[in-house]
């Protein structure tokens, strides 16, 4: 009979959390512990704090000049041009050149070279905001290799990716806020993401102005992988509800909370299932 085995690793500032059910905890220990390499070895190249990564040798590029980037930093910028390009850039991976600079810095993907070309301004990228979720959907690529499809993958507390459900389970448990939030769901193969100003303050910027952002007090989003909804959850803070609704209307797997008092409302189509 499978068992729920749990594993912890601090890596991007944060603590991970591996769940996993096996019938073999020596097993489930390796895997989770090959899933945590992998996190260490994305850090080395997404931190703008790792004076040698990809991201933060990017901020050397003058305008016209390009490099090439290793598959993990390419591909998550990838996401990153994407998701800015769903929001309408409500989500953004440079927002604080806005702080340095007077307007956002462009960029363009060549993807035949995999490189990054500098259009315009000092390339200043934060992957903070879909770093960790980019993190956890590797972690879990490299999970079903192991044949250990059955996990809870969680990146401080914001972040959540769930794979198979548990034994004898709709579903893994996970609450809106904390662990004994009322309104929870079952997830399988979904990451439910949050953001907001109760513990950092008004640590997020509009990208579109440079101020901080503080329309919703929290906002989490339901996605099928961890780097949108990160990314999206971000955006929710940013976003007033009609432009917000015409975001959540180009995917229907997407799905908005927004918590301006004390209670949470949903935005979106997709309606998961609530636990009892």
């Amino acid at each position: 009979m499978a068992e729920i085995h749990q594993f912890n690793h601090a890596a991007m500032a944060t603590h991970f959390q591996a769940r996993i059910a096996s019938e073999e905890r020596a097993y489930a220990a390796q895997a989770a512990q090959a899933a945590f390499d992998l996190v260490d070895t994305l850090e080395s190249r997404l931190s703008r704090f790792r004076i040698d990564s990809d991201i933060a040798r990017l901020a050397d590029l003058k305008p016209g000049e390009k490099m090439r980037l290793s598959e993990p930093a390419f591909a998550c910028l990838q996401i990153a041009k994407r998701m800015d390009e769903a929001t309408q850039g409500a989500f953004c991976p440079t927002p604080g050149a806005l702080k340095t600079q007077a307007s956002l810095p462009k960029w363009d993907l060549m993807r035949g070279e995999h490189a990054l070309l500098c259009i315009k301004g000092r390339l200043e990228f934060d992957l903070g905001a879909i770093g960790k979720g980019f993190a956890l959907d590797r972690m879990a690529e490299l999970l079903r290799q192991w044949d250990c499809p059955s996990f809870l993958l969680v990146a401080g507390g914001s972040s959540i990716l769930a794979g198979d459900p548990p034994p004898d389970a709709p579903g893994w448990s996970c609450g809106l806020g904390e662990d004994n939030a009322s309104q929870r769901f079952f997830l399988t193969h979904a990451s439910l993401s949050g953001s907001g100003v109760a513990v950092k303050g008004a640590h997020i910027l509009d990208p579109r102005t440079g101020k901080p952002a503080l329309r919703q007090r929290r906002a989490w989003v339901l996605a099928d992988t961890a780097a949108e909804s990160d990314a999206l959850s971000t955006a929710c803070m940013v976003m007033g509800e009609p432009e917000l609704q015409g975001m959540l209307a180009q995917n229907d797997t997407w799905l908005a909370f927004l918590e301006t008092d004390q209670s949470a409302r949903s935005i979106g189509r997709r309606v998961p299932p609530i636990e009892a």
